[in-house]
């Protein structure tokens, strides 16, 4: 089909009827879309942990009365446990195969780190504090920051249960005790991180805690503290453990824009950096097309507002709805928004005018792709209207076929099809497929209609609302993001809020006038005098 495409297109450029050019487009099945959903891709990255981990345990001793066979055994056991408990409840996570390399690989990665300073000896600790050169809450961090809390916690788990075995017996307890808690820390410590810095106070409290574990197990002594070389030892001992936790957060925080741009994902880092409003397209959105970012600033609040109340992703709704529009720039005169006493559409067929408009969907995600924006902010731009009607020109198509019709005018002058086709005044789709998605496409058309409303109320602008969402549940249009009844109803009391907020009405402000002038001005009390005659008067008193 790709050859007989390209024949057709070498056509159409032979007679005219093209310039050779393809659209960009934002085809996400292509080869790496399969690979990150193989099912043997999936099993191959399983299979490389269970050697890499098999390689570690036959580099120990093993569990002391199983030996490293015994030990292999008991690691096959706990891998089988996490792979299914993975699945079970980390199934968003389980269906990318860059997914479950990064939570896996990071896993292995600690384990490795593990391996390597459990053997570092160095005159300058006692040998009990050498114990906490071990970096614990690396891989729960990364994960907690990446995946989502609920990863981390999984990573928490699971690093400490696998390292446990790689560690001596008499350390074993103390590890997985350390192990488990510096990593729920690290968990707890990077919720909603929207800033680097937050990094490292994670990883100053994952220090504190494995300083407090480490003076409760016995592996920083606080016994025979009577000589300057002891207090010495102490003190490095408890630097050692907040170092370790410092230095954690930094490499976490320095590696973090790397593992996003290679497991094609975003933190709230990231989506915080995106929401500078002097990006190019919001720059050059300011300028050519004022109506459509003034209408794009508001959508963002809207859209943030109510995914916050139903716990969506906040920060990244109001990024996606800064860009949702971009689009409308390459044709920004024929959108309402941006229009002076001028409508370009009175010159126009009721379908050319719906092409227009239908096509800054296909415009917008051209100029996204070109200027590399994230594939989320695209989806957005390729959902936002679903495949819903242009209502507005499609009945007016249907009102000049009807006039035609009345006046028997012939077939032959009619620009517009004899019957007029639903299908040619509806946006290409697909519907929303996320909440964030249908948020936005809700906020969009919320606060199109809401610029209607001659005296907006508060009861005007609540049937507006409840109209508007009740419109598009009945055409399908929230049918694949995920938005529960509870959640559109908090989402309408939101918009409502926000809306009668933004849409509030001014009192008139009287003229500049001044009653009761001071005495002593030579004027009676109570007689009305205007700004201009005070300010004479004061002239005339600085005068003299």
């Amino acid at each position: 089909m790709g050859l007989v495409d390209e024949f057709r297109r070498w056509r159409l450029v032979q007679r005219g009827f093209s310039s050779g050019k393809k659209r960009r487009t934002a085809d996400e099945k292509g080869l790496f879309w399969f690979l990150s959903r193989s099912h043997s891709v999936r099993s191959g990255i399983y299979l490389a942990f269970a050697l890499g981990f098999a390689a570690l345990i036959y580099a120990t001793s093993g569990i002391e009365g199983l030996g490293k066979q015994g030990s292999l055994m008991v690691g096959g056991v706990l891998l089988t446990c996490a792979i299914a408990i993975f699945h079970l409840n980390h199934g968003v996570s389980a269906v990318r195969n860059g997914n479950v390399l990064l939570i896996f690989g990071g896993i292995l990665f600690q384990l490795w780190l593990i391996h390597l300073t459990r053997g570092i000896s160095s005159k300058w600790l006692p040998a009990d504090a050498q114990f906490l050169l071990i970096p614990m809450a690396f891989a729960p961090m990364v994960h907690s920051v990446l995946l989502g809390q609920r990863a981390g916690v999984y990573s928490s788990v699971f690093a400490s249960l696998f390292g446990a075995l790689l560690i001596s017996s008499e350390n074993r307890w103390p590890f997985l005790v350390l192990s488990l808690f510096c990593g729920l820390v690290a968990v707890f410590g990077t919720r909603n991180v929207r800033k680097r810095g937050k990094l490292l106070r994670a990883g100053f409290y994952v220090g504190i805690g494995g300083l407090l574990l480490g003076l409760l197990f016995g592996k920083i002594s606080m016994v025979g503290l009577n000589d300057v070389v002891e207090w010495q030892s102490f003190g490095r001992a408890c630097l050692l453990s907040l170092g370790v936790g410092l230095v954690t957060g930094l490499v976490a925080g320095g590696i973090l824009p790397m593992l996003e741009n290679v497991f094609d994902l975003t933190t709230e880092i990231t989506w915080l950096e995106l929401s500078d409003l002097n990006h190019p397209l919001l720059r050059r959105m300011q300028l050519e097309a004022p109506g459509t970012f003034h209408h794009s600033l508001i959508v963002a609040a809207l859209s943030e507002t109510a995914a916050e109340a139903i716990g969506a992703d906040a920060i990244m709704s109001r990024v996606c709805a800064y860009f949702h529009d971009i689009g409308k720039l390459n044709k920004s005169e024929y959108f309402i928004e941006n229009q002076g006493d001028v409508n370009p559409h009175d010159g126009l067929t009721p379908t050319m005018s719906a092409l227009i408009i239908v096509a800054h969907v296909k415009d917008g995600v051209d100029l996204a792709i070109k200027n590399k924006l994230n594939p989320r902010i695209i989806e957005v731009i390729q959902e936002h209207h679903g495949d819903s009607l242009v209502y507005f020109f499609y009945r007016k198509a249907q009102e000049r076929a009807e006039a035609r019709e009345c006046k028997g005018e012939s077939s032959k002058n009619q620009d517009d099809l004899p019957k007029v086709d639903e299908k040619s005044f509806r946006y290409p789709g697909p519907i929303p497929q996320t909440r964030e998605s249908g948020i936005i496409s809700l906020a969009d058309a919320v606060e199109s209609a809401s610029r209607t409303l001659k005296k907006p109320s508060h009861g005007k602008i609540k049937a507006l609302v409840n109209e508007i969402v009740l419109k598009r549940v009945r055409d399908g249009q929230l049918d694949a993001c995920g938005l529960n009844l509870s959640e559109l109803t908090i989402i309408r009391e939101v918009f409502s809020k926000t809306l009668r907020s933004m849409l509030h009405s001014r009192i008139e402000y009287p003229k500049d006038r001044v009653e009761d002038p001071p005495t002593g001005l030579g004027l009676e009390k109570g007689k009305v005098v205007s700004v201009e005659s005070v300010e004479r008067i004061r002239r005339q008193r600085q005068g003299g």
